[in-house]
């Protein structure tokens, strides 16, 4: 009769054994993990750019659109063949948009617009591997029938291994400190417990020169000094005080 009752009371009692160790670790972790101290540091490598990346567009307008197209085409056609004779390889040119808008005309007093003709605009994304072309080309594109050149970024093709020693930098630079405080303040770091990375990239030189449709070329062709880039890496390091 009285079998169950203690099975039951036994049961209880394991039940309750097994919560209370398993809160007794949890404040012994919380315990562990609260006394903390965490370190930044920063690392930042300077690199020339080795390409130069160019955002140009082709636009032109008719009354409709085959023959915007067509005058699209002709000039598209004279831009791949002087960017060929600049060197340029098929792969480093890529159509980034191409669009067929019509154009309106408005009534002054409300009413139905009407289309008075079509703009076609064709954008291109090139990229220069040899940076002494730079202005060569700015001023190419435009007497090739380019109108409208939008931007020019000096970029560093792989980056990675740049990164790589950025973050190197910075995680000396952070454990640097760490080493710092135990001397300073004499206590004793344990295991790292986090590790947190941002990056703060590194700033694109722009050149940007964006021509109105029929006004073409006949500016002074630029001179683009390609300066330097920073690759900058900052990182937070978390230990244990033990």
């Amino acid at each position: 009769m009285y079998k169950p009752l203690v099975w039951t009371g036994s049961l209880v009692l394991v039940i309750l054994a097994l919560f209370l160790l398993a809160e007794i670790n949890q404040v012994t972790n919380t315990a562990a993990t609260t006394n903390t101290v965490s370190f930044s540091g920063e690392g930042k490598v300077t690199a020339k750019p080795d390409i130069a990346v160019i955002s140009a567009s082709i636009v032109t307008q008719a009354v409709d659109s085959k023959t915007a197209q067509d005058s699209n085409s002709t000039k598209s056609n004279a831009v791949s063949a002087f960017l060929k004779k600049q060197g340029i390889a098929d792969k480093d040119v890529k159509t980034s948009g191409y669009d067929i808008t019509p154009q309106y005309k408005y009534p002054p007093y409300g009413g139905q617009p009407t289309i008075t003709g079509y703009q076609v605009t064709q954008s291109y994304e090139i990229k220069i591997r040899d940076l002494t072309k730079i202005s060569t080309v700015l001023d190419g594109l435009v007497t090739a029938g380019a109108n409208q050149v939008n931007n020019l970024g000096l970029q560093i093709e792989n980056p990675d291994a740049l990164k790589s020693q950025a973050r190197q930098l910075a995680i000396d630079n952070a454990k640097k400190k760490a080493t710092e405080l135990e001397k300073q303040v004499g206590i004793s770091l344990g295991k790292i417990i986090n590790f947190v990375e941002g990056s703060n990239g590194y700033p694109v030189p722009m050149y940007s020169d964006t021509r109105a449709v029929g006004m073409g070329g006949g500016a002074v062709t630029p001179t683009i000094p390609t300066g330097e880039n920073d690759i900058v890496i900052d990182v937070t390091i978390t230990y244990q005080i033990k």
